[in-house]
């Protein structure tokens, strides 16, 4: 009988609960240096992720998580433009 396979987990720099990977969103410092959405989550370069809720990436802000994971500096116009397509609806 063949084992069930083992869903992967990531923790949300926001609320900081331990989820499965699909559900969370990518944000991704790529090589060189750009921060930027990965999502197909196969993006090169140092990611950190977070729920697809404005209350988690307040919150990873707010603290400098989402900084400190990405090991960055990120401008005030990326943070706005991930949180917009954060708040769009998924069509």
């Amino acid at each position: 009988m063949a084992k069930p396979r083992k869903i992967p987990q990531r923790m949300c720099v926001g609320c900081r609960e331990m989820k499965n990977k699909k559900e969370l969103i990518r944000i991704v410092r790529t090589p060189d240096g750009e921060i930027e959405m990965d999502l197909t989550g196969k993006k090169a370069g140092r990611g950190a992720y977070i729920c697809a809720s404005t209350k988690c990436l307040a919150e990873a802000t707010r603290g400098k998580r989402l900084q400190k994971a990405l090991e960055h500096e990120i401008a005030p116009e990326v943070l706005e433009t991930i949180k917009q397509k954060i708040s769009e609806p998924v069509s």
